[in-house]
């Protein structure tokens, strides 16, 4: 029986309606192992059927999954074998739950190289599925994304031939994409002709390449791309969830503009310097000059007013006193909502204040882990995901910025260490003030 996985999402996530996998690297997978290649596929298609329920779970309705592609012939003739017939299998173990959760099994590519068997496996499957709606399944077997067009191009072709089109009507505009993106009537005569989403908004390849090899040419135009590293039978449910998050802070401009406006308008130096300086008067317990810079700080950086600055100071010295000292990192988190809702306020962004808040204390939870460690990029993913989710940035565009913030919390550290004297604590406290200064400077650069 299939494992049972319910994965949840953060509220407010923008979730695609049609995920695209290219299943890469199974075979690297088992030589890493010192095992068969054929284990490594093995495992892939074990792993499969977790990821695709998964995305359902998620409120993804299409799932399409490059299995073989037109290239793959030119592998040795028992690895091909060995596919084809747990392909065969494949349909045999899932075909059920497909019917159960209403999926609708499509099979995209050719039909005429498999084998017999196989094909009348995916021919019944597609049978005894049409009817369903809920979601769809695209197996891509065969399959390569010129192929595709060729076909596609001899099946208008042949459409015109028999007056049943005009061949100029196939580049009429029959619908939109997302609101935004033109569907041309040449889309009727793809492998994906029919289907409620055939555009992949997002497209996933394992096994850290960064290609695409023909994949959906033409449903391809304006797909989001996600990069993962690990090699598909590493590939989880969790990791998948992680991609769908990142997705959700890509900002989407089909070729205009997405209306977000730019709420950033501070002084990446003043900034950095009212950091530092209220993170320094807190090591000396300098109260007064910890005020002084904290409110100099929010109102910069946010722009709001007095009384909202104050209100923020409030909350984050209880969220640090509850999660900090007291190490009750619910009520932090709390406290870190309300913060992050007068954030909110005055920048008028979408982002949701209470996950903003619970990322904020995540940091917080794996900065006290890693205090006396150099490895900082734990520390780089817990920002990453903290600013992404307030100013819906992708994992990419913020990683040279999250690197700058994790280089000044380091030398933040190192200011406050014991023993250090007072030229290398003025010394530590510049670096880190040089380094505020970066990331407040590549923040602004991004969001604008």
């Amino acid at each position: 029986m299939v494992k049972k996985i319910k994965p949840t999402l953060p509220a407010g996530t923008n979730v695609p309606r049609h995920i695209a996998i290219i299943p890469d690297g199974n075979r690297r997978w088992a030589r890493g192992r010192g095992v068969p290649t054929f284990e490594g596929h093995l495992r892939g298609f074990d792993i499969a059927p977790d990821i695709f329920r998964a995305a359902r779970e998620m409120g993804v309705h299409t799932i399409t999954a490059w299995a073989f592609s037109t290239e793959n012939w030119n592998r040795s003739k028992a690895e091909i074998n060995y596919l084809m017939k747990l392909y065969e299998k494949f349909i045999d173990r899932n075909l059920a739950d497909a019917k159960k959760d209403k999926v609708r099994i499509y099979h995209l590519g050719r039909k005429d190289r498999i084998p017999n068997s196989l094909r009348k496996k995916i021919e019944n499957a597609e049978k005894e599925t049409e009817n369903n709606q809920k979601h769809v399944l695209n197996v891509a077997l065969d399959y390569g994304g010129h192929d595709e067009l060729l076909r596609a191009m001899k099946r208008a072709s042949d459409a015109v031939e028999r007056r049943e089109v005009k061949f100029e009507n196939l580049q009429q505009e029959v619908g939109k994409y997302n609101g935004k993106y033109p569907y041309y009537l040449f889309k009727n005569y793809l492998d994906t002709q029919g289907q409620t989403n055939p555009y992949p908004d997002l497209i996933i390849r394992t096994s850290g390449e960064q290609r695409v090899s023909g994949f959906m040419s033409w449903q391809l135009a304006y797909a989001e791309y996600y990069w993962e590293k690990d090699h598909f039978p590493d590939f989880t449910p969790e990791k998948l969830k992680k991609a769908i998050l990142d997705f959700s802070h890509r900002r989407r401009r089909f070729g205009g503009v997405d209306g977000v406006v730019s709420r950033l308008s501070y002084d990446s130096r003043k900034a950095a310097q009212y950091e530092v300086g209220w993170w320094w008067a807190h090591n000396e317990r300098d109260v007064e000059k910890m005020r002084r810079n904290f409110l100099s700080w929010v109102k910069e950086l946010y722009g709001v007013g007095k009384n909202d600055a104050k209100r923020m100071m409030e909350f984050l010295s209880e969220a640090v006193s509850r999660g900090h000292d007291r190490r009750d990192w619910d009520r932090a988190v709390a406290q870190m909502t309300g913060f992050y809702r007068l954030v909110k306020k005055s920048m008028r962004t979408d982002f949701e204040p209470s996950r903003a808040a619970e990322l904020e204390v995540d940091w917080w939870r794996v900065h006290d882990e890693l205090e006396d460690s150099v490895d900082k990029e734990p520390l780089e993913q817990a920002f990453i995901e903290l600013y992404g989710e307030i100013f819906q940035q992708s994992a990419l565009q913020l990683q040279q910025a999250a690197h700058w913030r994790a280089m000044a919390t380091f030398e933040h550290d190192l200011a406050e260490k014991e023993g250090v004297t007072l030229d290398e604590m003025e010394k530590h406290w510049g670096k880190a003030r040089d380094y505020l200064e970066k990331f407040y400077s590549a923040l602004r650069e991004l969001v604008s």
